[in-house]
């Protein structure tokens, strides 16, 4: 039996390239494809049993509660997301303990595998540092995967007991550094011809070390959101992070 799945951003880019995803199995089903102009009562009346949302910061909160409460579980791509977010989507999910949310800050196979390598890799560098390539297109800044990777190194830099990054920057024009997410600054580029880009530079004395992943076309981010919509339902209640379906051991 196919899982049937509901769309949310139908006609975006990552929706349209989920849609003709989903199409090419055997094993899923589109039963709803819904943009804005729709009403999210189609993702009960469709009897969608998965729903993958990439919409928009401002009403993603909206879709995940909507579809938590009528026992319906999601796959998100859409950024934006803060602890105060996690929170309260937890607080949903305790109220139905069924139903499984996905919350991806990169649907790439190789992007999740980058961010995995960059953590390991900062435990045995003195700095890091984050460079994230965007279309322009992009509402946010900086990017959920850059966002997610510096988490990730500053739990693998706490870990290995890492002092703080050398920096003797004491006069700076605002943004000349970047963004800074624990100890580690974030570059972000919105630049026309970009897809998805993000490159971890590592230092240490008498060497660096450059791990760099590039999206070229949205076809592949594919494989990463068909594998979260067949394991989202197996596991019920908050993930973050694709890797957390995969066999990284």
């Amino acid at each position: 039996m196919s899982i049937k799945v509901a769309v949310l951003g139908a006609k975006g880019r990552m929706g349209s390239e989920t849609i003709k995803a989903i199409t090419g199995t055997q094993d899923l089903e589109v039963v709803a494809a819904i943009d804005i102009d729709d009403t999210l009562d189609q993702l009960v009346s469709s009897g969608a049993q998965v729903v993958v949302d990439f919409t928009h910061p401002d009403s993603v909160m909206g879709n995940l509660e909507f579809s938590i409460k009528h026992g319906i579980s999601v796959v998100v791509g859409t950024t934006g997301f803060n602890e105060k977010k996690f929170q309260l989507v937890n607080s949903w999910l305790a109220l139905n303990p069924k139903v499984g949310a996905l919350v991806a800050p990169n649907f790439g196979l190789g992007a999740v595998l980058m961010m995995q390598f960059a953590a390991k890799a900062s435990k045995y560098f003195e700095s890091v540092e984050i460079v994230e390539l965007h279309h322009p297109a992009k509402v946010d800044a900086p990017s959920g995967t850059a966002f997610r990777t510096a988490e990730l190194i500053n739990e693998a830099r706490k870990g290995a007991n890492k002092s703080a990054m050398p920096d003797a920057t004491v006069s700076q024009m605002p943004g000349a550094r970047g963004a800074k997410i624990g100890d580690v600054q974030i570059h972000s580029v919105r630049l026309r011809g970009a897809v998805a880009h993000q490159e971890v530079i590592l230092g240490d004395v008498g060497e660096t070390l450059s791990i760099r992943h590039d999206s070229i076309d949205r076809t592949g981010f594919m494989p990463g959101v068909l594998l979260g919509i067949r394991n989202v339902s197996l596991h019920p209640g908050l993930t973050v992070g694709l890797e957390n379906y995969m066999d990284l051991s």
